[in-house]
């Protein structure tokens, strides 16, 4: 069934709820056609905004007075945080619990596992010791059996800004930003599987179900954007990541918190005004439908869920008028777009990405809380084509992946930067986990390795230069600072001013966190 129908359902699910008499009814029924027909397409953004208001998460998305369940301490022995939604305006920007030091996150995701062996993990002995077996790994067996010889990168590394950092020349044009990236080394998964790993650095948890990253940020904070979604995910030009929309989902968080998809080659569809509707035709009847709702409002005074759905019906109608516009690039001086490469007709992929980047600069514009860019997908070309899964053929799956990433994201870190985002902003590079130091036997690829991996981070309250922690000679193991997914996760609610422990949502006898009940904050990372 269409979302669109979906959508309709449940509008027509939220109006009956309030049969007061006929007199109502008849006037919910009014209104609600008339919404029908004006949200018809609106996809995602009207289905998450309508489940919020069916009554089914009401307490605790809207702030009513909690149960004695939810005022029990978490596992750390603190009392949680709940964010007091305004059910009129839940998007509104709400106070972090302490000053923080960004306000805004882009995560770019890499999806497939991106080594970091042949982009931002330099390893000498590596190179030394190319085709001789890795010490103490007699008969290693991964994640697709068993392993071959050490493997030195097919690419070079070369020091790079004022730091020296040694970075991949897979990735020039980010090695050439390294005195603004703060980097995570030593990085480990609970997983050495794409889709549970995905999960996992997305949401803390390796099953589907569980809230994302961005969902839990938007529901403690909202945003500073009135007219456009607090969370905002940016499919790759090719598709979804293996886990699909579980990366953006709500969980059992309240369904309005989950992202928004779209990009700059497919936006949402069916936002335009109907033939034979003027612009001013349509303004006026926006305004008189608010005072309808207003009014209607008016008459049940307290009643959190109808004022919830008449809030989403709101959203939904403003973005009509916003998401086409920030949306458009046209509007783009040519030099942006040829910073960003997205005028390369010879490799229209890399184009399509780079409009996904200048994308996710708009909306950080535009006050959205919380973009989330996937780079690699798996519906299209499979293991390694779309996406970083180098098993097989790394060196020339790689070229082509490097080529459509480094430019574009590259660019997006400069043009925050020369605009004064970044001072706000927190930019975040990861990926699910990484590589072997070794290729696959009878294969010219690396396989998984979730013992060690890098992420970085760039922007609003981190160090820069700076690398944190270290894997072992050859890059297999973390050595040095070990770093799991839940600090990288509490580091980050951290900078944005919200302490993970606190930040908690009560759901089938227990406090649930994005850290579940591990993680600490990298202090050493902090600006």
């Amino acid at each position: 069934m269409p979302i669109s129908e979906i959508a309709t359902q449940y509008a027509q699910k939220a109006g009956s709820m309030n049969t007061r008499s006929d007199r109502e009814e008849s006037a919910s029924v009014t209104r609600r056609g008339f919404m029908n027909d004006m949200s018809r397409g609106l996809s995602g953004i009207a289905l998450a905004s309508l489940l919020a208001g069916d009554g089914r998460h009401s307490r605790q998305a809207f702030g009513a007075e909690s149960s004695s369940q939810d005022l029990q301490e978490t596992v750390s022995g603190k009392s949680p945080i709940r964010p007091k939604i305004n059910p009129s305006r839940p998007f509104a920007a709400r106070d972090p619990h302490f000053t923080p030091r960004a306000k805004n996150v882009v995560v770019i995701f890499c999806a497939g596992a991106c080594s970091h062996l042949d982009t931002f993990d330099y390893k000498p002995e590596l190179i030394a010791r190319h085709g001789q077996p890795m010490p103490g790994a007699d008969g290693l067996i991964t994640f697709q059996g068993e392993q071959g010889n050490l493997t030195r990168s097919p690419w070079k590394f070369r020091p790079c800004g004022e730091s020296g950092k040694m970075v991949s020349d897979l990735v020039p044009g980010l090695g050439g930003l390294a005195d603004d990236m703060c980097f995570f080394h030593s990085l480990t998964s609970k997983t050495n599987t794409h889709g549970p790993g995905e999960n996992f650095m997305s949401t803390g948890a390796t099953l589907d179900g569980f809230p994302s990253m961005g969902a839990w940020l938007t529901w403690a904070l909202g945003s500073e954007s009135e007219e456009l979604p607090a969370y905002v995910a940016i499919p790759d030009p090719r598709g979804t990541p293996q886990s699909s929309v579980n990366n953006w989902g709500p969980g059992f968080l309240p369904a309005a918190f989950q992202g928004t998809d779209f990009n700059a080659s497919k936006p949402i569809r069916n936002l335009d005004r109907p033939v034979g509707v003027s612009a001013d035709i349509d303004r006026r009847t926006r305004d008189f439908l608010q005072r309808l709702n207003r009014s209607h409002l008016d008459r049940f005074p307290g009643d959190t869920e109808l004022a919830a759905r008449i809030s989403s019906y709101e959203l939904a109608a403003r973005m009509q008028l916003s998401v086409p516009e920030v949306s458009d690039l046209s509007s783009e001086p040519d030099h942006v777009v040829k910073m960003y490469g997205a005028d390369d007709v010879e490799n229209p992929l890399k184009a399509s990405y780079a409009k996904n980047c200048m994308l996710a600069r708009r909306l950080i514009e535009k006050g959205v809380r919380f973009v989330q860019l996937f780079n690699g997908a798996y519906q299209t070309g499979g293991e390694g084509v779309s996406n970083w899964d180098g098993h097989k053929s790394l060196e020339p799956q790689y070229k082509k992946h490097g080529q459509v990433l480094d430019q574009p994201t590259a660019a997006l870190l400069k043009d925050l930067k020369q605009r004064g985002l970044l001072k706000d902003t927190l930019v975040v590079w990861c990926t699910e986990f990484g590589r072997m130091p070794t290729f696959q036997k009878g294969a010219s690829g690396r396989d998984h390795n979730p013992s060690g991996f890098t992420a970085w981070l760039a922007g609003a309250g981190v160090k820069a230069p700076f690398s944190y922690g270290a894997t072992d000679e050859f890059g297999f193991k973390a050595v040095e600072n070990v770093t799991t997914v839940y600090d990288f996760h509490a580091t980050i609610l951290h900078l944005l001013g919200l302490d993970h422990e606190r930040l908690t949502f009560y759901h089938n006898g227990l406090e649930r966190r994005l850290t579940d009940v591990h993680g600490h904050v990298i202090k050493d990372v902090l600006s």
